[in-house]
Order: structure tokens, then sequence, then C-alpha cells
């Protein structure tokens, strides 16, 4: 590795501070996607500032209306555990409790996990079916705007995810079919029925443009919310995913199947 200057800041004010102030700094979460890359000498940061310790970004809590607030510094072990999780999303919490391994659970973070927007990542998923609300340092971001492609998203240069607002939804589940190497999602769709009885289905791991909802998946559980409703349901695999783990047909197919494994987790 090269040299860079490491910053431990203690509130997100001073966070903001020095981010503001170098044009090659590095937010430092989990650790999982930056610390590979930089060993790989793939990204270079003249800075790294850490925020696993600032207090604001941490924390789980029910809000007002039903929903579910999560910090952005939470890890994916502690999402996976909470009770408050479980009980309101449980959708979400076997989405944290089966990414990668127990190491990288208790390092990643719900937060370096979104702002990455890795196409094979989980949380897109969650977020994007469950319209959630991205709220960082300057503003909030709902869901549908917050991806935007290939590990890019919404997120300005000087903007810090602090926590995801989830809303209440009346059932959610996730199901994936993950790289048996890397546990990576090579296809994963999180189903969602919302308080307001709308339905929400996000595909992640599949698409070459990153995380994105089913539509008519979506058409056919809202009439008819069970397994059959989405086993006839083909996507098309024009815009999928093709590599040396599966072609496009293939995660089309395993798209189909994790659906349905979905909606019959969900009840």
């Amino acid at each position: 590795m090269y040299e860079t200057t490491y910053h431990r800041p203690k509130t997100l004010a001073e966070a903001g501070s020095l981010l503001a102030k170098s044009d090659e700094a590095k937010l430092l979460a989990g650790g999982q996607t930056l610390i590979p890359t930089m060993k790989q000498r793939l990204a270079a940061p003249s800075d790294v500032i850490d925020l696993r310790h600032i207090e604001d970004l941490k924390g789980i809590t029910e809000t007002p209306s039903g929903g579910v607030r999560i910090g952005a510094a939470v890890t994916h072990a502690e999402v996976a555990s909470s009770d408050i999780v479980k009980r309101q999303l449980p959708g979400v919490a076997t989405l944290a409790g089966g990414i990668g391994d127990p190491h990288v659970r208790h390092m990643g973070t719900l937060g370096g996990s979104i702002a990455n927007n890795d196409p094979a990542a989980d949380y897109p998923a969650a977020l994007l079916a469950l319209g959630a609300t991205v709220v960082t340092n300057k503003r909030e971001i709902a869901a549908d705007d917050f991806f935007t492609a290939l590990f890019e998203t919404a997120l300005g240069e000087d903007e810090i995810v602090t926590a995801v607002v989830f809303p209440k939804a009346e059932k959610s589940a996730y199901a994936k079919y993950p790289n048996p190497a890397s546990r990576y999602a090579m296809a994963g769709v999180f189903v969602a029925k919302l308080g307001d009885g709308s339905v929400r289905v996000a595909a992640t791991g599949a698409g070459q443009g990153g995380v994105f909802r089913i539509g008519a998946m979506e058409q056919a559980l809202g009439s008819n919310w069970s397994a059959d409703a989405v086993a006839g349901v083909k996507v098309s695999d024009g815009d999928l995913l093709a590599d040396i783990h599966g072609s496009a047909a293939y995660r089309a197919n395993l798209l189909t199947v994790m659906a349905k494994r979905a909606v019959a987790a969900a009840g």
C-alpha cells in the first residue's frame, strides 16, 4: 500500500469537515470494499476518514409510524440479530444474516454497502423494494432516486450517509442464490407488501445497471400474493449480467425461482 493519512473523527460534523477539506479522501465504514481496493492499488486516497466511532451513525430504533431507522454504521450482524428488525422487517433481518461470512457481517455496515452500490450487494434490493429513505448529513433521498448506476449513487462528493429509514411493511422477505465462493448474490429478490397495500419487488446481482424493480411481478402479486402468481413471470435477459458464473438466461430463470421462494417465505 502507499502513504495515506488516517482520521478518526468522533462527530459527524468533524467527519464532514475533514471530507470537505480533501479532494482525494475516502470514507471508511466497515472497510470490506475500501481496504481490498486499496491493497490492489485500485484506490489511492490521500486521507481515510473512519466513521465507525461516531455515535450518531449507530443504533436501531422503531419510528412512530411503525417503520425502522437503522444507523449507517450499524453492522450486518447487528441488523440480523435486532429484535426490532426481526419483528418489523423480517426480510431485512434474513438478508443481513446471509451476507458474506461471520467476519464480514461483524465488520461490514449498512451505510458502507449502499454507498458503494455493488451490483451484487444485498441491501440495495431491500431499500428499493421497501421504498426506504436514505438520510445523509445534508438531505433525504428516496431509494428510487438513490441508486443511479453500477457503483454509483446520488450522493454528492461531500455527502455522508447517516441512516436508512424503512417504512412499515405488512410482509417482507428476501431470497438469493449466492455465488458459492464469494457469497455475493448471483440473483437475489426482495419482495414487500407495504402498509398501504402496495407491492414492490426488487432484484440484485443480475442487472447490468445494478439493482432494479420487476414491474410484472409487482403487478402479479398485487392481485394475488402467492408464489404461484410469480411462477409464470419471465424476466427478460436483455439487460442482465452474463459472466463465467452464469449466463443472462440463467440469471433470468434464477430471478423467478428466487421470487417464488421470497414470496413463500413472506407468508
